[in-house]
């Protein structure tokens, strides 16, 4: 069987790729695959194994031919796969579910902190020599006990989010979304919160929801007014449900008290943006997922779903 991977894996996911009885192409280059590469590369293919930054759409399945049977992406997400077209002509798909929880959710934790006690602006100081004798007044950042915390998006990432904030003295933990969770108000105490009132009541906020055309720019200005002028504002999730232009606006006009990014709109993003100038905003490079160990089991589940399906098994992570 023939087979395309379009990046490096992980060391334990790669080495056990290369044991297989496979045709294998692959591009080995820390960097996207260029897409001339990419519809080159994938004729004749039996099975190809993605990433986000390769758009699977008509032009590469015309190139790809008939003998395709599946595609699988490293990823959760797959707004980067033509799914009618795939369906249309039988291939399988396969993702990596339920793998990047706990990855995202200490990574959203970490942004919180690190927002809340103005460690952006505590690096530069100690690094730019403003480290003089101890001051009471001195990088004065809030802390967790005590406090509200609005997520929007309860899902098993917001759930992890909130679980780990009860460690930390959260006493009350608000939610927003399309629905009642109401397992997650048992197990967490979280109350099912309207919009409006969460952005009202919270001291933190996080995005965990994803991006769909109901959250698409949910965040805008309007929202951010709403805010408590203190709010510590987080976003692991997908860069368009906020309003970026609006983000910056917020931040100028003092509407929100520290935010801390893990995804933006474009990504990346470039680095002359507003968004870095701000003392009190962390931008980091959309690494929510990024431990060895959940990379090397997105890896392996998405090898484990192209294996199946060339040896006519069920496809363990379909689509």
């Amino acid at each position: 069987m023939k087979v395309l991977v379009t990046r490096e894996l992980p060391p334990s996911t790669q080495k056990f790729l290369e044991e297989q009885s496979l045709e294998l192409i692959q591009w080995k280059k820390d960097c996207a695959m260029p897409r001339d590469e990419l519809l080159n590369s994938v004729k004749g293919v039996d099975a190809i194994f993605c990433l986000l930054t390769d758009k699977i759409d008509k032009t590469l399945l015309d190139a790809a031919g008939p003998q395709l049977k599946v595609v699988s992406t490293m990823s959760v997400g797959f707004d980067h796969l033509d799914i009618d077209e795939l369906k249309a002509r039988n291939i399988q798909m396969g993702y990596t579910p339920d793998c990047l929880t706990d990855a995202t959710a200490d990574l959203t934790i970490l942004l919180l902190l690190s927002a809340a006690r103005r460690i952006k602006e505590g690096i530069r100081a100690a690094e730019q020599g403003e480290w003089r004798e101890w001051r009471p007044n001195w990088l004065l950042g809030t802390q967790f006990s005590g406090k509200t915390l609005g997520v929007v998006g309860l899902g098993r990432i917001g759930q992890a989010v909130a679980h780990r904030l009860k460690a930390f003295g959260i006493t009350r933990i608000l939610y927003y979304g399309r629905s009642r969770k109401l397992q997650a108000e048992t197990d967490i105490g979280a109350e099912f919160s309207s919009f409006d009132d969460l952005l009202k009541h919270s001291d933190y906020i996080t995005i965990c929801s994803a991006l769909t055309p109901e959250t698409q720019d949910m965040f805008d200005y309007t929202a951010f007014s709403k805010m408590k002028p203190t709010a510590v504002f987080v976003n692991t999730s997908r860069g368009g449900v906020v309003k970026q232009d609006d983000l910056v606006r917020a931040l100028e006009d003092g509407k929100v008290g520290a935010v801390g990014l893990d995804v933006c709109t474009p990504e990346p993003l470039p680095t002359d943006h507003k968004l870095y100038q701000f003392s009190n905003c962390i931008v980091l490079p959309h690494i929510g997922s990024a431990t060895l160990e959940t990379r090397e089991k997105m890896a392996s589940m998405a090898l484990d779903n192209i294996l199946a399906v060339i040896n006519g098994q069920p496809i363990p992570f379909g689509i």
